[in-house]
């Protein structure tokens, strides 16, 4: 049965590699799975045929035969539970691993949505600044507490895992801040993940789509 997953027509984030599709994509492309992509414009993000799938009018989706599934969370858990390669088979390590997963996606990415959210809807407010500063002293001491975890270790738990996944695609949200150059080890745990040759193929395919949008 053929894995499609939906993804932005035009994505907000300019071929960065930040929209959730590409970890879809990521965990897909370290598991060997193919699968195809349907792309959607805003408009139809929004019309009943997505919303039976994805009730919030977002992307991504994931269907596979009568199988139907959203949140990006949930589709590379269940690529991973589903398709060896990202979650270990030691039960206690497998454990640790899913703990991985909903720190970065809770813990982590929740305060560099914030910061994300304060920027576009209000950075004309005259208390902006202090909100942004406040955010970003909570992204600091997630990031400090993080880095003291990892220590010199390349991965969270051992092997690269599921939970190394979301993380390091999380920590990408942050790249460009300059939040992360205080944390070298975090810098390399993100370049790390970067190198992987199946982040690699999912970047590039993301990229893609959003290279032929700008050009056509």
């Amino acid at each position: 049965m053929t894995i499609t997953i939906t993804a932005f027509e035009r994505s907000p984030d300019r071929g960065r590699g930040l929209a959730r599709d590409m970890r879809v994509r990521w965990a897909l492309e370290e598991v060997g799975q193919p699968y195809d992509v349907r792309l959607l414009s805003f408009k139809a993000m929004k019309e009943p045929a997505h919303l039976a799938l994805q009730p919030f009018g977002q992307i991504p989706t994931y269907e596979e035969g009568d199988l139907a599934i959203f949140e990006s969370g949930a589709i590379v858990l269940h690529i991973a539970q589903h398709h060896a390669g990202l979650l270990p088979e030691n039960p206690n390590a497998r454990a640790r691993a899913i703990t991985w997963v909903f720190a970065a996606l809770t813990t982590m990415e929740q305060p560099m949505i914030d910061r994300e959210i304060a920027k576009f809807m209000e950075g004309d407010q005259p208390w902006y600044e202090q909100r942004r500063s406040m955010i970003e002293e909570r992204i600091r001491q997630r990031l400090k507490e993080l880095a003291v975890r990892l220590g010199d270790a390349d991965w969270l738990d051992g092997e690269f895992s599921v939970g190394d996944l979301e993380m390091v695609s999380v920590l990408l949200r942050v790249k460009g801040s300059g939040m992360l150059d205080d944390y070298p080890n975090l810098s390399a745990y993100v370049a790390r993940g970067e190198a992987r040759p199946a982040y690699k193929r999912a970047f590039a395919a993301q990229l893609a789509v959003f290279t032929a949008a700008s050009s056509g």
